[in-house]
């Protein structure tokens, strides 16, 4: 059987002084695409929009990871004080994938920055900064260096009548959260299926697709312990070994 081979963004690197900008991407992501039974690939940022073509029709599903934040000018606002790690070129390849992925109905499995750029690339605007923002919300970013990473830090209440829902085979998930900024309106094209007790968006859908799932937390970080995150991974290798894209 031949394995789906899975485009996963990544970022930029700019502690390499001896060899410059490089690409980086958590070794995670890659280990739930390989025990999935997926090939993962890197996505490039330097790539105009041919090249990124050729490229999608070579891939069976993509992963958008998560990373820095998307320039808000992407959605019309001026960057919040606490905006950061903008990386122009993977905004640019990112929104431009996630709107060829929506249009075409491609395998689509989007994770924290994830969220946000399939959101923006279909017309929605994001929360810059939860603690400016939205003051009462539940903690959704810890300290790296005192906090696993696989730290379960809030459940969330899932849409029983989702894609979602079926994939995790749950109604509530425990999950992790490393992010600063969350969706605020919401594309049209997306459904809203899972909340945090604040009331934070933590999962979207495109509905009537093979695949288009965004959310908030970072399963990769948890799949190796538990079952419901490691769905779905084998969710986005399932969906991308029916005929291909």
């Amino acid at each position: 059987m031949t394995r789906p081979v899975i485009g996963v963004t990544a970022s930029i690197d700019h502690r390499s002084a001896a060899f410059g900008e490089t690409y980086s991407l958590t070794r995670q992501y890659a280990a739930g695409v390989v025990q999935a039974g997926g090939v993962p690939v890197i996505i490039p940022h330097n790539l105009d929009e041919e090249a990124l073509h050729a490229l999608l029709d070579r891939l069976d599903g993509v992963l958008l990871s998560g990373g820095g934040d998307l320039d808000p000018a992407w959605y019309g606002e001026a960057a919040h004080p606490a905006t950061c790690e903008i990386e122009p070129d993977r905004d640019r390849v990112e929104l431009t994938l996630a709107r060829w992925l929506v249009e075409q109905a491609r395998p689509l499995l989007a994770i924290c920055r994830g969220i946000q750029v399939l959101n923006v690339a279909l017309g929605g605007t994001l929360v810059q900064d939860i603690p400016a923002q939205i003051p009462a919300a539940v903690p959704h970013s810890f300290d790296r260096k005192t906090t696993p990473r696989h730290y379960l830090a809030h459940p969330v209440k899932i849409d029983p009548d989702s894609h979602l829902a079926r994939v995790l085979q749950l109604d509530v998930a425990q999950t992790n959260s490393w992010h600063h900024q969350a969706l605020k309106q919401v594309a049209d094209r997306l459904r809203v299926t899972a909340v945090a007790p604040d009331g934070v968006i933590e999962a979207v859908e495109v509905q009537g697709q093979r695949l288009a799932i965004g959310v908030q937390w970072h399963p990769e970080w948890l799949f190796e312990e538990r079952a419901e995150h490691r769905r779905l991974f084998e969710e986005l290798v399932r969906a991308a070994s029916v005929n291909g894209c």
